[in-house]
């Protein structure tokens, strides 16, 4: 159908509603509201039709998609150039096309002097509170054009008290750090130049009003395995605008005559019930990308911490035994398997079982480990190479790398340019290869090192690099999840690096940090999960301190800390007492009793690391089982000696006319919101699982 100016749409999702107008004018698109449902029944709360004087009124309206003529002052989402320099392209709108459930929303714009056309795309999955948002732009001019602010979008948010924003902040082993600024005007922004979504910042952000922090809360997460940016203005008039998209660190991008480009998806979610809430949209979005492979993941062993590059087949043989003894259901081989690999400055490209670590031969090293009733995985990293390789003395060429200058060597290795074709058909048949010729049931993808030189040899350019490797990426992905659906692909990226909703939707288990400590891991899964679901969230029981805070803890406090996502073990665990081993047998089958629970259940984030309180709640589906983890992490009151009560967990969503039991404790729902689950800690006693049964 066509669509006159001034018409307005209303998304609607399981809870919530977005309504966009295109106002008389017919310039751009903007938000009227954004919230629970109805709420766009009334005046809006983000509008603007008064004076701006310095400014256009572009700048202060809620503009869902501003080129810099809507914004030339604000910050615009799209800025594109001429072959002549020339900017400030004005949009008109011409059509808009929404579905029979008012799910699904196309907005078009022409520019009548360049020829682009943009069409606005808006998705609302089936059982969510997200919209899904990004925007395909098509050069119908005759002359080419330069894209050079490549923005998904902007969301506007009412913050008439002051916004509050939540980001994820971090470095190597220290991330999704959870943080919180308040904005009272000004910009702020984050983001990565890594050519991945980096350790530094995760492509995450939510806003709330700073007078009501545990009301309403909006999100917003960017589908990019790339380089991107995130930034958060609020203006004098009380309303944020978050903007989001890519990066464009190689430059401006080509759009040919007749050439299209589709930029990433960003995502936005609604609460109202603050960042624990958007939580559980967040996982039940991601839930959704996952559609049938979102089943209870396997317990694990990685050889990792055990052995390092130190592989050979009677020690993995000596692991795997243990591992299998305590109920361990994959054992998992990390880096050091392949020829040439017996530290990281050598074998990476290479990847061929080395012979004289596995005499008997690779396929019989795994039928052994099969016949322990175990599972089999496989480390690999095929994005990299080590100058010191069979593969880079062939194809040198095939790195990253600017003519006339010095390759940057980081961890003794070098990037290849999967964009080419040639290399992602190359890294593609390493991968696949690896999986039809040997039983392999998990593949653990790693990453360690981001892309620093933006050039191939000959000086050929310009290029869009970063979208190049990440579209390779994706199908590479895609058609390994394809012809090989039994198969778990971790993502990993020298610890959390590549977290976004584009990977996501395509790996089955994030690998959050190389940091295993105790007290930092719980720092680390507590921001984690407010942005991911715990299917996600691949943890692992080991001996090593933290880096930050290397404070020891038990291992039943390691071990229920890994049970908060999918539980794994890295430790040496031919080192661990019979006592040890026993009680990690026990805890691996608790957690089987209760994995389905953490895998799908409405999850509340309790207090936190800093605080008395720390645990996580997760509620089944039926809400028949409610279990909960908690930690202890600080100081303790008195050690029995002195006067002192439980720490008290107050659940949430529960019924305060039931009745819940544990063992021979028994609570009302009313009880365990109102005054809260007890727990006591010591010296010993340090963390706890309880499984809640309602009567």
């Amino acid at each position: 159908m066509t669509a006159e100016a001034g018409q307005r749409w209303t998304l609607r999702g399981a809870h919530t509603e977005y309504t966009v107008t295109v106002p008389a004018h017919g310039r751009w698109l903007e938000l009227v509201a954004w919230g629970p449902h109805g709420v766009s029944d009334g005046p809006s709360p983000v509008a603007y039709d008064g004076p701006v004087p310095f400014l256009t009124a572009g700048d202060a309206a809620p503009i869902e998609y501003a080129t810099d003529a809507d914004r030339p002052f604000t910050g615009a989402d799209l800025v594109i150039e001429t072959v002549d320099g020339k900017r400030r392209v004005g949009f008109v709108h011409t059509d808009a096309r929404i579905d029979a459930g008012q799910r699904e929303l196309a907005v078009d714009f022409a520019d009548p002097v360049t020829g682009l056309r943009a069409t606005v795309h808006y998705l609302v999955p089936d059982g969510t509170d997200v919209v899904q948002r990004w925007v395909e732009l098509t050069n119908d001019g005759t002359a080419p054009l330069r894209v050079v602010r490549a923005g998904s979008g902007g969301f506007c948010v009412p913050t008439p008290h002051g916004a509050l924003l939540s980001h994820q902040w971090g470095q190597w082993s220290q991330e999704f750090q959870l943080s919180h600024v308040e904005l009272g005007h000004g910009t702020f922004g984050i983001g990565s130049s890594q050519g991945v979504p980096g350790h530094l910042h995760v492509p995450w952000l939510a806003v709330r009003d700073t007078a009501d922090p545990a009301g309403p809360a909006w999100g917003m997460a960017l589908a990019w395995t790339g380089s991107w940016e995130i930034s958060a203005e609020r203006d004098t008039g009380g309303l944020t605008r978050v903007r989001a998209g890519r990066q464009l660190v190689d430059g401006p991008l080509e759009l040919a005559v007749g050439e299209r480009l589709s930029l990433p998806v960003v995502t936005g979610a609604y609460s109202p019930d603050g960042l624990d809430g958007l939580a559980q949209v967040w996982h039940t979005h991601q839930r959704l990308l996952a559609g049938d492979r979102l089943t209870p993941r396997p317990v694990l062993y990685n050889s990792w911490e055990a052995t390092y590059f130190a592989v050979e087949a009677e020690s993995q043989l000596a692991l795997a035994r243990i591992a299998a003894e305590l109920g361990v259901e994959t054992f998992v081989v990390d880096d050091g398997w392949f020829v040439g690999r017996n530290d990281d400055t050598a074998g990476l490209g290479d990847w061929t079982p080395d012979p004289a670590k596995f005499p008997a031969g690779f396929d019989t090293f795994i039928a052994e480990v099969r016949a322990l009733g175990l599972n089999f995985g496989l480390w690999v990293e095929p994005e990299c190479v080590n100058p010191k390789s069979t593969l880079y003395a062939e194809h040198p060429d095939w790195v990253y790398v600017v003519d006339g200058r010095p390759l940057t060597p980081v961890r003794n290795q070098y990037l290849l340019d999967l964009g080419r074709p040639e290399v992602a058909e190359f890294v593609h048949s390493t991968v696949d290869g690896l999986l039809r010729r040997y039983d392999i049931d998990y593949l653990k993808w790693d990453f360690n090192r981001p892309r620093t030189e933006p050039g191939r040899p000959g000086g050929v350019g310009p290029l869009d690099l970063d979208g190049a490797h990440v579209a390779n990426l994706h199908r590479i992905y895609e058609r390994l999840r394809r012809d090989h659906p039994d198969v778990l692909i971790e993502a990993c990226a020298g610890g959390g690096g590549r977290t976004d909703l584009a990977m996501a939707a395509r790996a089955d288990v994030f690998w959050p940090s190389d940091n295993t400590g105790p007290l930092d891991r719980l720092a680390i899964q507590y921001g984690f999960l407010h942005a991911n679901a715990p299917h996600l969230l691949s943890s692992w029981v080991t001996d090593a301190p933290g880096l930050f805070d290397p404070r020891p803890r038990t291992l039943a406090f390691r071990f229920v800390l890994a049970m908060a996502g999918v539980l794994g073990i890295g430790a040496d665990i031919r080192a661990w007492t019979p006592a040890e081993r026993a009680e990690a047998a026990d805890w691996i089958a608790r957690y089987k009793e209760i994995r389905d629970v953490v895998t799908r259940g409405e999850v509340h984030l309790i207090g936190g690391p800093d605080q008395a309180r720390c645990a996580v709640q997760y509620t089944a589906p039926d809400e028949r089982r409610v279990v909960v983890l908690a930690w202890h992490t600080g100081r303790l009151d008195g050690a029995g000696l002195l006067p002192s009560r439980p720490v008290r967990l107050p659940l949430r969503g529960l019924d305060p006319a039931a009745r819940y039991s544990d063992g021979d404790r028994h609570y009302s729902g009313s009880h365990l919101a109102a005054v809260g689950l007890p727990v006591r800690w010591s010296a010993t006693h340090d963390a706890d699982l309880i499984v809640l049964t309602r009567d």
